[in-house]
């Protein structure tokens, strides 16, 4: 029922009620039923109607200034969500462009080969920081779900999502509560499992890409395999993956172990805390 239609019926239904009823004693109840008792019956008629329609009234309102809290509440959300991006672009962003372009620069007026080497490896780091301060920001501006499912943003969907940013569709088996984690660690996991599924899309070529996720707050363990071509070495310790390398460095702060495993086809990232979980 809507508010329109319980405001009139608050305005009608006592009003019609209370005539009916004295038409009805006055004319065929009045041998039954004495004057006093009908005088009393008479506003006991109009509180049990009144009160009926009004708790469906204030339901209502509780409802719809529930809406109005949430709503506000989201577009708080997304109005600090919108100054944080503009502060990434126009400071951090736009400061590694910057030092990007003067690196390449600097390295044209270079001459010695371990000075351009150097150089190399300096402008692949800053373009890799660039990449992850343009990836933050566009998860920023990311439209808030209105789904009510989809607001609750549990753990798996962020997963979900950030296997859509990487082009890849992997199987998402996933059993660890999103109370094992707090905001730091959700931050952090999905940074580290968002790099090893860029990793995975850029240099695996694989056909199948699995996350599995299990254990409790105590102790867990994720999996990040593929089927690609894989590697014998260690991609933590190769030169050119930084991603990698700033993804292990951000996990062990928070005392989480990774490790690279290669498998009889593709590979593995594992990351694990706690005890041994098979």
């Amino acid at each position: 029922m809507s508010y329109k239609q319980i405001k009139w019926m608050i305005l009608f239904v006592p009003t019609l009620t209370v005539g009916l009823w004295e038409y009805l004693r006055h004319t065929l109840l009045m041998p039954y039923i004495s004057m006093e008792a009908g005088n009393f019956l008479t506003p006991v008629f109009v509180f049990l109607i009144s009160m009926t329609l009004l708790s469906q009234l204030f339901s209502r309102l509780e409802q719809v200034q529930e809406e109005l809290n949430k709503e506000r509440a989201e577009n708080a959300a997304l109005a600090a969500r919108d100054l944080l991006a503009r502060e990434l672009h126009d400071g951090i962003a736009q400061s590694l462009f910057l030092l990007s372009v003067k690196m390449d620069r600097a390295e044209i007026r270079q001459k010695g080969v371990q000075e351009q080497s150097d150089f190399k490896e300096m402008r692949k780091l800053v373009h890799e920081v660039n990449r992850y301060a343009r990836q933050a920001i566009a998860n920023l501006r990311f439209p808030a779900q209105t789904d009510e499912k989809l607001y609750e943003d549990s753990l798996k969907s962020r997963i979900e999502h950030t296997a859509k940013e990487a082009f890849l569709h992997p199987v998402i088996i996933w059993s660890i509560p999103d109370e094992s984690f707090n905001a730091k660690e959700k931050v952090e996991l999905l940074a580290c499992i968002r790099e090893a599924l860029l990793n995975i899309q850029k240099h695996a070529h694989a056909e199948q890409v699995s996350v599995i996720g299990s254990g409790d707050e105590i102790a867990w363990t994720v999996r990040i395999d593929d089927n690609g071509r894989g590697t014998k070495l260690d991609p933590f310790h190769m030169k050119d993956r930084y991603g990698l390398r700033i993804m292990k460095e951000r996990a062990e702060e928070l005392h989480w172990q990774v490790n690279f495993i290669s498998l009889q086809r593709g590979s593995r990232v594992e990351i694990r805390k706690g005890a041994d979980i098979s």
